[in-house]
């Protein structure tokens, strides 16, 4: 497998999706959103290169986990990589969920880049668009302002728009 340049792993969130998570940011993001969570993430250039299989590793340790999350950094510059990395990780049994500051739409529009079809068809919940300073709210879960959305894409796919997600309308932990 394709190694990945990283930011950091964070082996147990309950906060960056549903359940119990091994999240992973990746580095290198063209957003630069202004009042970005993690501005470490932007230069392409920084973090650290990690073999996959390094991650899975840490995620067959951990039985209590419900979830990997693709953060960032911004996860569809590392698109081949990670759908990869997802692959494996769905054959594991867990969920991913993947944070984007590109609309749902946008990637739709452009599914010719390089794994971008691959990591959304790995992806089974998507938080899209970028960070914008003056919708920030700390009221949100899963998400840092107001113009982003949770997605599920199985269903957004199969009905060709955007179907949000939430959890009272789907029990996304039962179905894994």
């Amino acid at each position: 497998m394709k190694p990945l340049r990283l930011a950091g792993v964070i082996r147990e969130s309950i906060v960056d999706g549903p359940g119990i998570r091994l999240v992973i940011f990746t580095q290198g993001c063209p957003h630069h959103c202004e009042g970005c969570h993690n501005p470490e993430t932007h230069d392409p250039a920084g973090g650290y290169i990690s073999q996959p299989e390094n991650i899975l590793n840490a995620i067959r340790q951990n039985p209590l986990l419900q979830g990997v999350t693709f953060s960032g950094g911004e996860p569809f510059a590392q698109a081949p990589a990670l759908a990869e990395l997802g692959r494996r990780i769905r054959n594991l049994g867990l969920g991913i969920m993947t944070y984007t500051g590109y609309t749902y739409e946008y990637l739709m529009q452009h599914l010719n880049e390089p794994g971008w079809e691959e990591l959304l068809a790995v992806t089974d919940i998507l938080v899209d668009g970028p960070f914008i300073l003056a919708k920030r709210s700390l009221d949100l879960r899963f998400r840092g302002s107001s113009n982003q959305r949770i997605i599920d894409i199985p269903a957004s796919r199969q009905k060709h728009q955007v179907v949000e997600w939430s959890e009272a309308s789907h029990d996304y932990l039962r179905k894994l």
